[in-house]
């Protein structure tokens, strides 16, 4: 009996990725994995702070230059998951933060931008909910706005969250408290 051999394959267990990468002649391939397995996640996650394409494959791209620089020294206190979230979450931030400096803005020019960058998205409707939420989630300080994200979308237990903020469990709580709030008075607002 003949079999047929597809040309997909599992993706790599992270243990197994990781063994790989820190071998010289299996490294690329298990970076490749590595890339295959998590840069769609990435991408959305990143992509929700930053709203625009091509600013979110910039970071992207420096999220897994990191990750390329720092595989071999991971030492997996956290799932690799946890640690390629917390690189993308920090990247965003920091990007954001260099935005706001490099125009000189303050708080509120900054996100009216972000808010203006929904705004010119292809297939950007305001009556729908979608594109209300993504302009009240545009509005959160950038903190809030991680969080949200994380727990919103990601649906992210907090424990997790903790990991990838590096803050405690109450204050994300907290946080999301907060965030929720104001995203549901900005759409209520809107309406």
């Amino acid at each position: 009996m003949h079999q047929t051999i597809t040309a997909t394959t599992a993706p790599m267990e992270d243990d197994e990725i990781i063994l790989l990468f820190r071998e010289e002649a299996s490294k690329e391939r298990a970076f490749t994995h590595l890339v295959k397995k998590y840069q769609e996640r990435i991408y959305w996650h990143i992509r929700r702070f930053l709203v625009h394409h091509e600013d979110t494959n910039d970071v992207m791209q420096n999220v897994f230059i990191k990750v390329w620089k720092g595989l071999q020294n991971f030492r997996g206190d956290s799932a690799l998951f946890t640690w390629l979230y917390r690189i993308a979450t920090n990247e965003s931030l920091t990007y954001l933060e260099s935005q706001k400096k490099k125009r000189s803005l303050s708080l509120s020019d900054h996100e009216s931008g972000l808010i203006n960058k929904v705004r010119s998205e292809k297939g950007f409707d305001f009556n729908k909910l979608e594109w209300k939420l993504q302009l009240a989630i545009q509005s959160l300080p950038d903190k809030q706005k991680a969080v949200f994200t994380l727990r919103y979308y990601d649906e992210m237990p907090y424990e997790k969250m903790s990991e990838v903020l590096e803050t405690s469990v109450g204050s994300l709580k907290a946080s999301y408290h907060h965030a929720a709030k104001k995203v549901q008075e900005f759409i209520v607002k809107e309406n």
